[in-house]
């Protein structure tokens, strides 16, 4: 499949997940790739477990927002946002989601109740050309810390061929921007997320 040359990514998570410190290591990848990045922001109630949303386009966009029905793929650090976050996804677009949740505000308050996963990922197969469903939490455990969950998802993002490269370029932009003490166990957690891809193909 070859990789459009311009892609929109919808990024979704909750506060203290780290999705925007992801946002941040992917856009520095495709900067070191030499391709042209346009991303922004949503930080929500981030300090306290809300909603955080981030964009990366690439390819040459004016400006970072992605509207409904226009993102080409949904990188869901917690599996009840994934699920709201099906209204970006674009026709054809691709979902990359963590399974294990970790429930917003809304939850944790009772005023929502948190759906099954099976619906979950029932609604996500429904809308998506392509998906995949990965444990990050226990695979970042593997691979040094819950944090690096976020890695795995990128690394299994970066292994698709859905993105202008590859695990590779990920793994050199970890060893250039990422203090040192974290590189080691990030690196770990893009190998995981790689063989996941590779293991639910």
């Amino acid at each position: 499949m070859s990789t459009p040359a311009r892609i929109r990514i919808y990024l979704t998570g909750v506060g203290g997940q780290g999705t925007l410190t992801a946002t941040t290591l992917l856009a520095r990848t495709a900067l070191d790739q030499g391709l042209e990045v346009t991303s922004g922001e949503i930080h929500g109630m981030a300090q306290r477990g809300g909603v955080v949303e981030s964009t990366i386009l690439l390819g040459g966009w004016m400006s970072p927002k992605i509207g409904h029905g226009e993102a080409d793929l949904i990188l869901g650090f917690e599996p009840l946002e994934t699920l709201r976050g099906m209204t970006h996804l674009a026709a054809g677009g691709s979902v990359l989601s963590n399974t294990e949740p970790l429930p917003p505000v809304g939850v944790s308050t009772g005023r929502e109740a948190y759906p099954e996963m099976e619906r979950i990922r029932a609604k996500v197969e429904g809308c998506a050309a392509k998906s995949w469903f990965l444990p990050c939490r226990t695979l970042g455990l593997q691979a040094g810390s819950v944090q690096a969950g976020n890695s795995v998802l990128l690394g299994a993002a970066c292994a698709t061929g859905l993105l202008p490269f590859g695990p590779d370029a990920l793994e050199a932009a970890i060893r250039t921007h990422l203090a040192p003490k974290l590189m080691d166990m990030n690196l770990r957690a893009v190998e995981l997320g790689v063989r996941a891809v590779a293991s639910a193909s």
